[in-house]
């Protein structure tokens, strides 16, 4: 169960990759300064840097299987969550109103319902795992 928390993880990462290098190329960055934008740079690039230490975490259970470790790694999910809930709750208030102009209405919906899916197994698989293991 721990691999497959790995390789979720590792998939969410590529999806999420995909969704930040669309709201880059469609000046997610530059929109910050005009505020015409409904996700503050700080959200968008926490997100990803978070979960990226979380992942750093998580392979460092993986290599030796210590509860901290485990742990660790899902409390640093958690918060990656709450950022990503965040933004997904400002894409649907923002998407397609008449107001929507930022870098974010250009993620395609497909790619947010897989991020989004695949990182719910990701935090599941993760949780499932810490619980499962016992003190070393």
């Amino acid at each position: 169960m721990e691999f497959a928390a790995l390789v979720a993880w590792v998939l969410a990462g590529i999806a999420g990759l995909y969704l930040l290098m669309v709201w880059l190329a469609n000046e997610g960055l530059k929109q910050q300064a005009t505020k015409v934008t409904r996700f503050p740079a700080i959200i968008v690039l926490g997100h990803p840097l978070l979960a990226v230490v979380g992942l750093i975490v998580w392979i460092m259970y993986l290599m030796t299987t210590s509860v901290v470790y485990a742990w660790s790694a899902f409390g640093t999910l958690v918060v990656v969550a709450l950022l990503g809930f965040v933004m997904l709750t400002r894409w649907l208030v923002g998407r397609g109103g008449r107001h929507a102009r930022g870098a974010e209405q250009a993620f395609p919906a497909v790619a947010v319902a897989v991020h989004g899916t695949v990182a719910i197994a990701t935090f599941i698989l993760v949780f499932l795992t810490a619980l499962a293991i016992r003190k070393v």
